[in-house]
């Protein structure tokens, strides 16, 4: 059994875990009043807590692995897209992404590397809005912590997929329902060394995303070094009756992956 199949079937088990809500709202920031206007130009966000929640830990457990989870608590809207930044990492947009209208009402947890003490922000864009809310999040050596697997194994299984859907099949009148991805790639961040000859490992990670079900979008992602090792993503959405999650992968070596996850064996 290979060290990512292990790491499946324990993120199977124990999921993502819901994380209680913290007293560690955004900070001020001279970080983000430098990076704003290459995020979002001349747009000015405004508070968006009334539209969604962002829950981070105070203090990560891990700083390479730290849990993100967006969730919407006004549904009049419909959130088309989410940039999510960390101010303080080398590269501080972590993604970009997109969705589809299944995924309405957003409900979206990732995990991210944190570099130091940060805010941890998430802008959306609505039809008629540009809102952000976020956390801050002590963790440190996130960007460069090393890799946890042996780096010929983690190529070897580059690109393998795994899909977990919780809860029933859904009834036709309550077609909501939960997932979780799982990707296997390094996702090397250009900071990491090698522990045998200390020289960094070149920057290599996914750089796009797209998950379907049938040929409906879900999300999409444009991905920096921020998203961590071996990526997770724990999503609800509309289940439309198609049979399978497609996801499809890039990465910046050039690498496409793409795999067809049955929905009911992964149940």
């Amino acid at each position: 059994m290979t060290p990512f199949i292990r790491t499946a079937i324990a993120a199977a088990l124990v999921a993502l875990p819901a994380h209680a809500a913290e007293d560690n709202p955004l900070t001020a920031s001279e970080s983000w009043d430098a990076l704003q206007y290459d995020v979002l130009g001349e747009a000015t966000p405004t508070e968006g807590g009334a539209l969604f929640t962002v829950d981070a830990p105070y203090r990560a457990n891990d700083a390479a692995t730290v849990p993100v989870h967006i969730v919407q608590t006004d549904e009049a809207a419909k959130i088309d897209t989410a940039i999510v930044v960390i101010d303080e990492n080398p590269a501080p947009v972590a993604g970009t992404f997109t969705f589809g209208a299944a995924m309405h009402p957003l409900d979206l947890e990732i995990r991210v590397r944190v570099n130091q003490y940060s805010n941890v922000r998430v802008i959306a864009q609505t039809a008629d809005s540009l809102v952000m809310a976020g956390r801050f999040v002590k963790a440190s050596g996130g960007c460069s912590a090393p890799a946890t697997s042996d780096p010929e194994a983690a190529l070897a299984g580059m690109g393998e997929m795994r899909l977990r859907s919780f809860g029933a099949q859904p009834q036709m009148s309550t077609p909501r329902r939960e997932a979780q991805i799982m990707i296997r790639h390094p996702n090397y961040s250009g900071l990491q060394r090698d522990q045998i000859t200390q020289l960094f490992v070149p920057a290599h990670f996914i750089d796009t995303l797209e998950v379907h079900q049938g040929d409906e979008l879900l999300f999409t992602m444009e991905g920096g070094i921020s998203i961590s090792e071996n990526p997770v993503f724990r999503f609800s959405y509309n289940d439309n009756g198609a049979p399978e999650i497609v996801v499809k992968a890039t990465d910046t070596e050039g690498n496409s992956f793409e795999q067809r996850l049955p929905k009911d064996e992964a149940s």
